[in-house]
């Protein structure tokens, strides 16, 4: 089989979680080739294999150097391992009351390798997890990067997510915008939100060497969080903080996945691949939600 037949047998096996981004309708795969809707609206598979379902133009300043700097960070650095872990326990602990096959979408994805992560730490768990971003090189990245047999990559948009109503038992948006209305829709009755947001110390090593005589404005949250709480019921927030020491090249590859960089001048890109002590630190909250009364232990730290 090649690889855009694999990926359309795996969609084949789950295509009912799939809906029509242009008519809303149910979808089926067609020869291991399409996914077409019963208004005859058609999505190929790519060679890559991957699926492009949007519908309309996108100009995301996002390139293909970014993504494969990301993901060689965090896959091969460990850069967000303790987040990694701390989602999967969570998540394992919310499997742990549900029944499988369950799926877990990750709504801007990016290249792939938060979801990849995450899914290999929920161990023993039938799960296919489905990763969706705007941005069609990263999701180039991710189908090049992440070719297991449960991982599904969407080019989408999550104003327009072509998943089908209460379709997804666990939803990741992690450092990525939120729609709420469409996580509402995708999400089982009794599904959760995991929402990850910067604190005032991410990257904030980064943020000096790039900011570097100009005043910084301290960086609160508390806006994103407000608005999270309007949107789910609000369960739990976790904290993850740690310093990361990092070798020259994942300086390089940390600076190359960063807008941060994008406006730097030379010298300041200079200063920080060659800093004295490298490293960036990881300041993250964890936000749990739900769209019912449903609860988790909250004695969970």
């Amino acid at each position: 089989m090649t690889r855009r037949e694999q990926i359309a047998a795996a969609v084949r096996e789950v295509v009912d979680i799939f809906r029509c981004p242009i008519c809303h309708q149910s979808m089926q795969v067609v020869d291991l080739k399409s996914l077409i809707c019963s208004d005859n609206h058609t999505f190929d598979f790519a060679k890559q294999g991957y699926l492009n379902m949007l519908n309309r133009p996108s100009n995301q300043p996002y390139d293909k150097i970014l993504f494969d700097a990301r993901q060689k960070i965090i896959m091969e650095s460990n850069l967000y391992a303790s987040l990694h872990k701390k989602v999967a326990e969570i998540i394992m602990e919310f499997l742990g009351e549900h029944r499988q096959p369950t799926f877990i979408f990750d709504a801007g994805s990016g290249e792939g390798s938060h979801l990849r992560r995450i899914i290999n730490a929920c161990e023993d768990k039938e799960v296919t997890g489905i990763g969706l971003d705007l941005a069609k090189e990263g999701i180039i990245v991710a189908s090049r990067n992440h070719r297991k047999p449960n991982l599904i990559w969407l080019v989408g948009d999550l104003a327009n997510i072509p998943l089908s109503d209460q379709s997804c038992h666990v939803i990741l948006n992690i450092l990525s915008p939120a729609n709420y209305k469409e996580f509402k829709r995708v999400l089982t009755p009794e599904g959760i939100l995991v929402k990850v947001i910067p604190r005032g110390d991410y990257f904030k090593e980064l943020r000096e060497v790039m900011y570097s005589g100009r005043e910084q404005r301290a960086y609160s949250n508390d806006e994103t969080i407000s608005l999270f709480k309007q949107n789910f019921q609000f369960v739990h927030k976790y904290k993850v903080n740690e310093f990361k020491e990092l070798k020259q090249a994942e300086m390089i590859n940390l600076i190359q996945m960063s807008p941060l960089s994008w406006h730097a001048k030379n010298e300041q890109i200079d200063s920080w691949i060659n800093r004295d002590f490298a490293g960036i630190t990881i300041d993250l909250d964890i936000l749990i939600g739900v769209t019912t009364s449903y609860s988790m232990n909250e004695e969970r730290k």
